[in-house]
């Protein structure tokens, strides 16, 4: 046994103001997700029951798997824009009759359950992750198509999704629709293009353009249900496979449509009763500094997440800035990376890059823990080859096939979050803690840059340099950086899938390694040309 020893106290004064600080900004990211939830707020959620309706989340519990986990993605999405947060749109990964789903629910409390540009960002990302690991896609259906307004941002984009439907049933991912009420434009495509879809007795609208646009555009006199009607569709034009009488059938007939998939997990975890970590999770509140600039153990992490606590390290004594070992966690087998003291050394890459060929030779899915500033910079490291040694780390992680997962705990900044696989880099999922910063330097860096850039460029051009605006300038700068690498700014952009309570860390990436082992877990057999 190699169990991690953790000399981390949470009883100490630094421990309590690190847990202070995590808990204040969870409360924060609670607000958030409240809003998420209340869709369209109380008056639309009243007036969508009171047509016998339930909520996008409703329907998710009942799909479900009684007392199965649902893991949220992208729940802050479109965050700090104009648009509802949460996209308009709830989405994870669940399991229906024993299979894990990608769940992809329209909110129609949100503008009728209408396409913004946040909407398609998050479900694009929705249909990636159920593309990379083989995750059957049950779309819970009931759309007004494009948000009109904003077709300019999404009408180009948006076929992707359309696209991508057909390219997964290609693939032989099976697609099903669940269509709860209005379906139209761009919305009628989602059951188009579905291998399943499932309509429900006088509900269900499916049509290229509704009664209003018809007569607009041909002159026409329809009504709806003879337009695009559950039985129309049903007995007529062929669209519904199946005809529920009411939500809760529909959504017992999807059940069965998943039960009768005959799917089947490309793997599993190497054991099946597999040890808790050590340490107590809620630990975990406390390891990472308040002040990201004072440095802090991943090991303390890495004991809280890994089954047993159990962790062989690879090469300890080299490159000690970066981790690198082996673990099980939920007993799937894992290469872990994680940043020790920040900044990234010529040792810290090479030994990055054959430990990433290491987990490729081993179908070894691979774990990055953030926490670096990048790469080192000055004179003796550019001498001593810190770019090719760089460039090594992030050749082996762009062509290693392995899955990999990205938590972003600490700071992600500049090249170093590309090496550490950033959203970029296709990692399988990507989740972050409410601690994390990430942005192409530090702000505070980054404000300096700028401020004597501008000093330099005034002194070459032999014109007078306004000190007092340039530190103003400085001063917006930072405040600018600063906020733009907040989590829940790149969380907004769907730059990963979701803000992560630490304590739930463990029980999250198990998900994820789970549905990932849906797909065949196979590594590289060769990289890009390695300049020694």
């Amino acid at each position: 046994m190699t169990a991690l020893s953790s000399t981390f106290d949470p009883a100490t004064d630094e421990a309590r103001v690190n847990a202070q600080a995590m808990t204040d900004q969870l409360a924060e990211l609670d607000e958030q997700l409240a809003l998420a939830v209340a869709g369209g707020g109380d008056r639309a959620v009243a007036r969508h029951r009171s047509r016998g309706k339930l909520t996008a989340r409703e329907r998710i519990d009942l799909l479900l798997d009684r007392d199965s986990p649902f893991l949220e993605l992208a729940p802050f999405a479109g965050y700090g824009s104009r648009f509802t947060v949460g996209g308009s749109v709830a989405a994870g990964i669940g399991v229906v009759e024993g299979v894990e789903c990608m769940i992809i629910a329209n909110d129609p409390t949100v503008k009728g359950g209408s396409s913004n540009p946040s909407s398609v960002t998050k479900t694009l990302r929705m249909q990636e992750i159920a593309r990379q690991n083989h995750l059957p896609i049950i779309s819970l259906v009931e759309s007004g198509g494009a948000d009109l307004p904003t077709q300019k941002d999404i009408f180009i984009p948006g076929g992707a999704t359309f696209r991508n439907l057909t390219q997964l049933s290609a693939a032989g991912i099976p697609t099903i629709a669940l269509v709860f009420g209005n379906s139209t434009a761009g919305g009628a495509y989602l059951p188009g293009m579905s291998d399943h879809v499932v309509m429900i007795e006088e509900r269900s609208k499916v049509f290229l353009a509704g009664p209003p646009l018809v007569k607009a555009a041909t002159g026409e006199e329809s009504d709806a249900e003879s337009l695009g009607g559950a039985s129309m569709h049903a007995r007529t034009s062929g669209l519904a496979d199946y005809y529920a009488l009411d939500e809760q059938d529909a959504i017992r007939i999807g059940r069965r449509i998943v039960a009768r998939l005959n799917r089947h997990k490309a793997g599993g975890p190497s054991t099946t009763s597999p040890l808790p970590p050590r340490y107590a999770a809620d630990d975990l509140l406390g390891i990472v500094p308040a002040d990201l600039k004072n440095p802090f153990d991943p090991r303390d992490v890495i004991a809280r997440i890994v089954d047993d606590s159990d962790f062989d390290e690879f090469k300890p004594l080299y490159g000690s800035s970066l981790a690198t070992g082996w673990a099980q966690l939920h007993g799937f087998p894992v290469g872990i990376l994680a940043n020790a003291r920040g900044v990234l050394f010529s040792e810290e890459a090479q030994k990055a890059a054959q430990f990433i060929q290491l987990a490729n030779r081993s179908n070894t899915p691979l774990l990055f823990l953030h926490n670096t500033t990048g790469f080192m910079v000055g004179k003796e490291y550019e001498q001593g080859g810190i770019i090719k040694h760089g460039a090594m780390m992030i050749n082996a992680v762009s062509n290693s096939t392995v899955p990999h997962i990205s938590v972003l705990i600490g700071n992600s900044y500049g090249a170093g979050h590309y090496g550490m696989c950033g959203r970029a880099f296709d990692p399988r999922f990507v989740f972050t803690w409410p601690s994390a910063r990430s942005s192409v330097m530090g702000a505070q860096q980054l404000a300096e840059v700028t401020y004597s850039v501008s000093r330099a460029s005034a002194l070459a051009q032999g014109k007078p340099f306004d000190e007092e605006g340039a530190r103003a300038i400085q001063q917006a700068i930072e405040e600018q950086i600063s906020a733009e690498s907040l989590p829940l700014v790149l969380s907004g952009l769907v730059y990963d899938d979701g803000i992560i309570d630490p304590r739930d860390t463990r029980t999250v990436l198990g998900i994820a390694l789970s549905a990932i082992h849906n797909a065949p877990v196979e590594g590289a057999t060769s990289f890009g040309v390695f300049r020694m």
